[in-house]
């Protein structure tokens, strides 16, 4: 039998990066997708297919997915990893901004997905995992368009698990707490050069920018 082939997001760093090298130390066939190749070299002296991808560009998308296809002819496993927060009060962030979120959280993950499906159908297995976060269950000031888009992947997501449970694809959904990675340090900047200095600036949630982790 072939081995199973893992499409994972986000690959450059934090949960994306350590889920590519365990699928890999497990024997499957991994191909870790990022905006920021470069930074998956690590990744590709382990044997890992590094390849370059925007989950907010269409052809970007579309060209992943085939060329994994191509090589391996279904991708069996895909891990949506891909995922940021920009975080600020909601009268500040620019509603371009959070349109760009969307686009990151919720759909280039739906068009992942879209693509993935008919492979996965025709063979009556596959594992779509959507990593999430304990901010689509809870949520803090400041954080509106990111829960936003982790609330929007709860739904969607359990959704599409009872949508194609009956295919044999199976849909999981993880809801992390808080991880130690440059999320933190990305999102803190965000909230900083957002509303650090506006009408905000005493409000700010407690120790945010001392903690730097992912919600």
């Amino acid at each position: 039998m072939r081995k199973l082939t893992a499409l994972v997001t986000g690959a450059s760093s934090g949960i994306g990066k350590a889920t590519a090298l365990d699928l890999h130390n497990h024997g499957f066939t991994v191909y870790a997708a990022s905006r920021r190749i470069e930074m998956m070299q690590d990744l590709a002296n382990e044997g890992i297919h590094a390849l370059s991808l925007d989950v907010t560009d269409e052809d970007s998308i579309c060209a992943c997915v085939f060329s994994i296809t191509q090589e391996q002819g279904n991708i069996d496993i895909l891990v949506n990893a891909a995922g940021y927060g920009s975080f600020g009060s909601i009268e500040d962030v620019s509603l371009d901004e959070a349109r760009r979120q969307f686009d990151v959280n919720l759909f280039g993950v739906a068009r992942l997905i879209q693509l993935v499906i008919p492979g996965m159908r025709a063979n009556h297995f596959g594992k779509i995992v959507n990593i999430s976060s304990m901010a689509g269950k809870v949520w803090l000031p400041f954080g509106g368009w990111y829960h936003a888009t982790k609330f929007a992947l709860e739904g969607f997501s359990d959704s599409l698990r009872v949508e194609l449970k009956p295919m044999g694809i199976d849909v999981i959904l993880i809801e992390p707490g808080g991880i130690k990675t440059d999320w933190g340090i990305i999102a803190a900047e965000n909230l900083r050069n957002t509303s650090a200095d506006g009408v905000y600036a005493k409000k700010r949630y407690p120790g945010f920018q001392q903690h730097g982790k992912a919600l």
